[in-house]
């Protein structure tokens, strides 16, 4: 026996029919729980729906059910395009009944060869957890691409009427056509590629690879597409004897190889697909079933690797919050090959910081990871060779925040409580992200002893007003912590208006006698993704090299910060503005003599990728660190677009050698 659905609405009807393909039975409390859970959501959504469709699995006996397969084909007409760009919601859509029902089998269909029926309460088995491990995968460009199944069709279309009839892009955070313009654009996956230095020439301290990490979704969405969704391409122009060589590849996360295979999107998006109660329950309900389904285990992790790399314990990692690190590594010829996701030999549970601090002195690495249980914070720290320590459980964080990054100095690690956090209420009733502001909310730091074995040592200081998203630098002095970061103003629009966000990098000391916490702003302008000498990391630096919001998410150029200067005095002491339509990204600063710890602070070069949108061309820059102007040195054609990102690294030859 087949089944059909059918939705009836104000503007048509849509039926799916089966195809004359085998079906694969979905049994019948995941058909049940799914549709009833569109039914309700569609009933509470106030479009004149008629709540006497709950009875839409009437025409099926109840005995059939238990036996019975659901089978579903897409046509055409149901191929979903990008979302328009709409700045209004529409006019109400009536939908008058959302049913199922039979269809006689068709004589010329090929009968189950199956000897034995199914039971009815068998179960789907999830695939088996991946172990963690290092070991090589499938070249980077392999695609294979599966042939799609009925059920996956099934799923594909429900997908279809979430995002159309439920939960459609409306907001321009969301909506794809504005997320994904210009240079946010998604780019395919690039191999080897000799590049053209077109000004001068690359210095001998660059030999070796920058990386970038940054959001290029695989397929385009469907529905909702916030910024932040896209999966992780690691772009990485590797230097050798002042040749340059561009290699843009996808870090072959868990997700991005599934749906790779499966040749179509399986898990929802984070920070898109959640944003009211009926979108949640509609993509929670849905993923509930392909995970009954078999068609994916969130215990391989659901993560994207998409924000930033880290090098320690002579590995590269490519890192996202949300999930494990994915170890990487290049090859001889500028190749980046994904070796798997690392749990340090079952160490590192659920996920990590994105933004870890490595000491280059000692070669510890400290990290954290916060989450929507308790305990809300756990700090952690790998030793020089790279074993991850204990957990250390942060209780006295009473309840979820957004913890991006952090600071550490020689004594210390500080966490900052903001202003951002789960937010069920806004997701219920507002319709918006389940991660939103709460302007009552206090902000607040929080300091623990660098190698704490518990959170005896933790303080928290109230700091109104101060939302850190990024951290640039913090050190230890007399009886006082100082910190350098960006303080969001407006922290409302973090998620939902980026252009709207003001940074404004501060100088915060906390005097750990008195209790008493000050701020200092070391420039006006509208400042981010700040960086200083990797070597000067815990201890007092000088110069901070930032990145010019204009407005944000785009950078327009580059700034050098003397942040020894006076309190309230403006400290910007170099610029460069990229030009008309130039946009780069987070600049990264590298030592020109690395191993001298005579050298200067600032003796170094600034490099970024940048942007021309007017001429559709991308370049590598090198800007000398110590010049008024941060004056070019050296300037290198990149034979195709490099999309806008976050983070970036540069590793040297020798580490580059023992990956």
């Amino acid at each position: 026996m087949k089944y059909c659905l059918t939705i009836k609405t104000s503007s048509g009807s849509y039926k799916y029919n089966p195809t004359p393909h085998d079906p694969l039975d979905v049994t019948y409390s995941s058909a049940f729980f799914l549709f009833s859970i569109f039914n309700a959501l569609i009933a509470n959504e106030g479009n004149n729906t008629d709540a006497s469709s709950s009875s839409f699995l009437s025409v099926i006996q109840a005995s059939e059910l238990l036996t019975g397969t659901v089978a579903m084909a897409i046509p055409k007409s149901a191929v979903t395009t990008t979302p328009s760009f709409l700045s209004r919601r529409p006019p109400p859509l009536i939908v008058s009944s959302v049913r199922i029902e039979e269809k006689t089998r068709n004589s010329n269909t090929r009968p189950t060869t199956s000897g034995t029926s199914r039971p009815a309460s068998s179960t789907t088995a999830l695939p088996p957890a991946t172990k963690s491990s290092t070991t090589r995968k499938s070249p980077a460009n392999d695609r294979r691409v599966a042939e799609p199944n009925q059920p996956s069709m099934m799923f594909n279309v429900l997908e279809d009427v979430i995002n159309n009839f439920i939960d459609p892009p409306l907001r321009p955070s969301v909506d794809p056509r504005y997320v994904l313009s210009d240079n946010f654009a998604p780019v395919d996956e690039l191999p080897p590629t000799e590049c053209e230095v077109i000004q001068g020439s690359l210095p001998s301290c660059l030999d070796g690879a920058y990386i970038r990490n940054g959001p290029n979704p695989q397929y385009l969405p469907r529905g909702p597409h916030h910024l932040f969704d896209g999966d992780g391409m690691l772009h990485s122009i590797r230097i050798s004897q002042g040749k340059a060589t561009l290699c843009s590849r996808y870090v072959k996360t868990y997700k991005y190889t599934l749906e790779r295979d499966a040749g179509a999107p399986l898990l929802p998006n984070v920070f898109s697909g959640f944003n009211g109660l009926a979108a949640s329950a509609a993509r929670g309900a849905l993923s509930a079933v392909r995970i009954l389904a078999g068609h994916f285990n969130p215990a391989n992790g659901i993560g994207l690797a998409n924000t930033s790399l880290a090098y320690f314990g002579n590995r590269l990692y490519a890192l996202g919050e949300s999930d494990l690190p994915y170890a990487v590594r290049l090859t001889s010829n500028g190749d980046i090959e994904t070796l798997g996701r690392h749990d340090f030999d079952g160490k590192l549970l659920m996920s990590m910081t994105a933004h870890p601090k490595i000491d280059l002195e000692t070669g510890e690495a400290f990290a954290f990871r916060y989450g929507p249980v308790p305990p809300f914070l756990t700090y952690f720290h790998f030793d020089g060779n790279g074993n991850k320590q204990p957990d250390v459980p942060i209780f006295s964080m009473t309840r979820p925040s957004f913890l991006h990054d952090f600071g550490i100095s020689s004594k210390y690690a500080i966490f900052a409580d903001i202003q951002i956090g789960m937010n069920p209420m806004e997701m219920i009733f507002g319709g918006g992200s389940p991660v939103g502001s709460d302007p009552a909310k206090v902000p607040r730091l929080g300091i623990i002893p660098r190698y704490a074995k518990d959170e005896s040592g933790m303080k928290w200081f109230d700091v109104p007003g101060f939302n850190l998203i990024h951290a640039i630098n913090a050190w230890d002095e007399e009886d006082a912590i100082v910190m350098l970061a960006p303080n969001i103003l407006s922290v409302e629009h973090t998620l939902e208006r980026m252009d709207l966000i003001h940074a404004l990098v501060e100088k915060v000391r906390i005097d750990l006698k008195t209790g008493i916490v000050t701020r200092n702003p070391v420039s006006a302008r509208n400042l981010d993704f700040g960086v200083i000498n990797p070597a000067y990391l815990g201890k007092k630096n000088r110069f901070v090299y930032a990145a010019i919001g204009d407005p944000m998410p785009k950078i327009s150029g580059v700034v050098k910060l003397d942040v020894s200067k006076g309190e309230r005095q403006e400290c910007t002491v170099a610029s460069r503005i990229y030009g008309p339509r130039c946009y780069g990204g987070e600049p990264f600063f590298v030592a020109r003599e690395p191993e001298n710890p005579e050298a200067e602070e600032d003796d170094g070069y600034v490099v970024s990728y940048v942007h021309d949108e007017m001429a559709g061309e991308s370049k590598f820059l090198v800007m000398d660190a110590r010049s008024p102007d941060l004056d070019i040195v050296a300037a290198v054609k990149l034979p195709r677009r490099v999309p806008y990102g976050f983070h970036g690294l540069f590793v040297k030859e020798s580490d580059l050698k023992n990956l």
